[in-house]
């Protein structure tokens, strides 16, 4: 006797909406591993801007002179890896681009009076002031970007469930203390100077000096003047030898 199943089988508008569900769920997949290029995401993540107002929390007053600026490039190469797992299971290598600028200035602020030295007849001036120093790095985030990242499976799941801000911040670090160690092999310092120098120079000649000196640095130790002898006695077992006749 041949026992009809179409008590037990799944009607077709069922069968339709699980197939529809296997297929928007096998896009996302696709789309979220940039499996298929050129084709959008209908699943994309749209940003919307809910930040708070900007909060003012303190405002320095600056006296110094911006001597000069240099502009930085440098490549971040960051590798991540797993003992005892290949690079294509587990492991995370960055390329990225990082561009930041570096500010060389003089600090005017605690210059004393004893480092500005005015001749009697108010011709000559000289000008003591502190070495240049270097600013921190500032990253240019809108010229700064990923080049290439190449990414393991496990690396690639839990990608999928949650974003790496952590990653970000490292490249950035990276970055910025890249930039900043080849600023202190430039002469960034020497063209600041040179560029205070020049200034002063042109302002203190308009206020009436002919003559202006510019000096960078602490004022050298001068050497203690020795104490003279009061002692006038000969050493003794010295002893004067009478030449022979």
């Amino acid at each position: 006797m041949a026992i009809s199943g179409a008590a037990g089988r799944m009607p077709w508008w069922a069968r339709a909406a699980v197939g529809v569900v296997v297929l928007a769920l096998l896009f996302l997949l696709l789309g979220k591993a940039d499996l298929l290029p050129g084709i959008p995401n209908p699943f994309a993540e749209k940003d919307k801007d809910r930040s708070g107002p900007v909060l003012l929390k303190s405002i320095q007053d600056m006296n110094r002179f911006e001597g000069a600026s240099g502009n930085f490039e440098v490549v971040v190469d960051l590798e991540k890896d797993a003992k005892f797992l290949p690079s294509a299971v587990r492991g995370k290598r960055t390329l990225y681009v990082g561009a930041g600028s570096v500010d060389a200035y003089v600090d005017m602020g605690h210059v004393g009076a004893d480092a500005v030295k005015v001749s009697d007849d108010r011709k000559s001036a000289t000008v003591r002031l502190p070495h240049a120093a270097l600013e921190r790095t500032a990253l240019d985030t809108k010229h700064s970007y990923v080049v290439s990242q190449q990414r393991g499976l496990f690396d690639r799941i839990g990608d999928f469930f949650g974003s790496n801000p952590g990653n970000a911040q490292q490249l950035n670090e990276l970055a910025a203390q890249k930039i900043q160690d080849a600023a202190k092999k430039t002469e960034l310092g020497a063209r600041a100077e040179t560029n205070t120098k020049f200034m002063l120079e042109h302002l203190l000649t308009s206020l009436g000096f002919e003559h202006v000196q510019v000096l960078f640095g602490p004022p050298p130790k001068t050497a203690p003047s020795a104490s003279p002898s009061t002692s006038s006695a000969s050493p003794s077992g010295s002893h004067s030898a009478s030449p022979k006749s």
